[in-house]
């Protein structure tokens, strides 16, 4: 296998840049009234879907030091079919996988529907923001094959 270039060192004041928009977004999420448990229960939900291991790993540490439940983070991967999940929570996981996956435009339309009946139009823009920063760390940590030691 081909050795891979850590993208973010080779790279960094593009990193940098990214990792300031992350900071931006994280400052707005709070701003709309969204927890921290929230916010990473989405960058987990997204880091699932591109199969970041990195990501996963820096975000499931996250979430537990913000007070996020080890069951709930268990079957995340499986949360509409629980009710641990509050309506909320349903409604930015629902966004940030149509984010993430860029579903057809019915499920788009769907999700967007849902997420107006449990979110403010501050929470819709910050989740949707909090899902496409996570997509980018992914395809960092994915390409340059970051490790989890």
């Amino acid at each position: 296998m081909t050795r891979r270039i850590f993208i973010d060192k080779q790279s960094p004041k593009a990193y940098h840049a990214l990792v300031q928009t992350s900071e931006a977004v994280r400052a707005t999420a709070a701003e709309a009234g969204l927890e921290r448990t929230v916010v990473e229960l989405v960058n987990l939900r997204v880091s699932q879907l591109n199969g970041c291991a990195f990501c996963l790993d820096v975000h499931t540490k996250a979430a537990l030091r913000a007070g996020e439940d080890t069951r709930r983070l268990a079957v995340l991967a499986a949360w509409r079919d629980t009710e641990l999940f509050t309506p909320l929570e349903r409604a930015a996981l629902a966004l940030a996988e149509v984010t993430t996956v860029l579903s057809d435009a019915a499920a788009q339309e769907a999700a967007y529907e849902d997420a107006r009946q449990a979110l403010t139009e501050d929470q819709i823009s910050a989740v949707i923001w909090v899902a496409v920063t996570i997509n980018a760390f992914n395809r960092v940590s994915v390409l340059s094959k970051h490790p989890v030691h």
